[in-house]
């Protein structure tokens, strides 16, 4: 997975998204989802990696389903709160930390 961390007022943003869907474009009624904004540019992480950097997020944005998996398994999103842009998971979870 790509992460791209970001700092806010608040605390860190992470932005993840799969490696196989960085840099597309997805489009479905008047949602997009634009994984080639610099947004989501970042480095290679594994999963156990990423799993001990989360809980310094503040904010989560994953997009992708090994991305949006993750998030479930650890339950920081419920599987329902995930919506779909052109069959492409997405979920956003404020975690509140900071």
């Amino acid at each position: 997975m790509i992460v791209n961390v970001h700092s806010t007022p608040n605390g860190k943003l992470f932005a993840i998204c799969d490696s196989d869907i960085l840099g597309e474009v997805f489009e479905e009624g008047g949602r997009q989802l634009n994984l080639s904004s610099r947004f989501y540019q970042g480095k290679e992480m594994s999963e156990q990696d990423l799993e001990r950097v989360l809980k310094d997020s503040y904010v989560i944005n994953a997009v992708g389903k090994k991305s949006v998996a993750l998030l479930i398994r650890l339950k920081m999103v419920d599987k329902k709160n995930v919506l779909k842009v052109s069959g492409v998971p997405y979920a956003q979870c404020v975690l509140g930390r900071v």
